[in-house]
């Protein structure tokens, strides 16, 4: 089923092409992105009928509202822009002529990145009922309670920011309040916190491998996709001010600031 499904995730990615080729706007492949991992696991837990029913329920509604909200709120972040994401537009620039061969490979990318990270879900969604332990349940509420947490951290921390930049009056400044005050990206470590429910879901069920994927999404938001490229261009379009919330502002982990 899941290269099925990986077919699925190219298709929608294949239309998300077509329309960023269109009004030249790549970062409608963040919302497909989120949207395919949903789409995913919401299929899956449809039709496989192979692992106990609370696991069935934990992934297919809370799985998939966690990817569903995340899906609104880019869609929401990219409808508010008047211009390009500044990541993509740069990319354009730097494959000029070959841009539209150039991301078509991107999008596709996407879409094996959509597969890999709905592993997690998928494998436990296909383990046999009589494969999981006496203890599921305490896992589930471990699972449960973690998802959560980080469900309602990310979404504060999201419309916080959302409601800083909707202000005229906020522009070339940073956002240093409410969680904001805490960690540099709240929104990164709430994501990060969630992935954390599928290993422990995982132990009821012999998954020891999903500990892995904690581990990718952490160096995807801190070295590869996340973080260095919103520093460095908060470094740019706001200097001074941002390098001063950078010396007292946790960058990941929320923690007191520094006086």
């Amino acid at each position: 089923m899941i290269w099925q499904l990986f077919l699925l995730d190219v298709v929608v990615m294949c239309l998300c092409w077509l329309w960023a080729t269109k009004n030249h706007r790549a970062g409608i492949v963040d919302v497909a992105w989120s949207f395919c991992i949903a789409l995913n696991i919401f299929i899956t837990a449809l039709w496989v009928e192979l692992a106990p029913i609370q696991i069935r329920l934990f992934i297919g509604v809370l799985s998939s509202i966690w990817f569903l909200r995340l899906s609104w709120h880019l869609l929401r972040r990219y409808l508010a822009e008047d211009e390009e994401d500044r990541r993509y537009a740069n990319m354009r620039r730097a494959m000029g002529k070959y841009q539209h061969l150039g991301f078509f490979t991107f999008f596709m990318f996407q879409a094996g990145l959509a597969i890999l990270f709905s592993i997690p879900m998928w494998s436990l969604l296909n383990v046999p009922e009589a494969a999981w332990s006496a203890e599921t349940n305490d896992y589930v509420i471990i699972a449960g309670m973690i998802m959560m947490i980080a469900f309602v951290g990310e979404v504060i921390a999201d419309q916080q920011l959302y409601r800083f930049k909707q202000n005229p009056t906020n522009h070339g400044k940073t956002m240093d309040q409410g969680l904001w005050r805490y960690s540099r990206h709240p929104n990164y470590f709430f994501e990060w916190m969630h992935w954390f429910a599928y290993p422990i879901l995982g132990l009821a069920a012999g998954l020891y491998s999903l500990w892995i994927y904690p581990l990718l999404m952490w160096l995807f938001l801190y070295y590869i996709t996340g973080i260095p490229f919103s520093e460095q261009q908060a470094l740019k379009n706001r200097g001074k001010n941002y390098s001063d919330y950078q010396k007292r502002t946790s960058m990941f982990i929320p923690w007191k600031p520094k006086q």
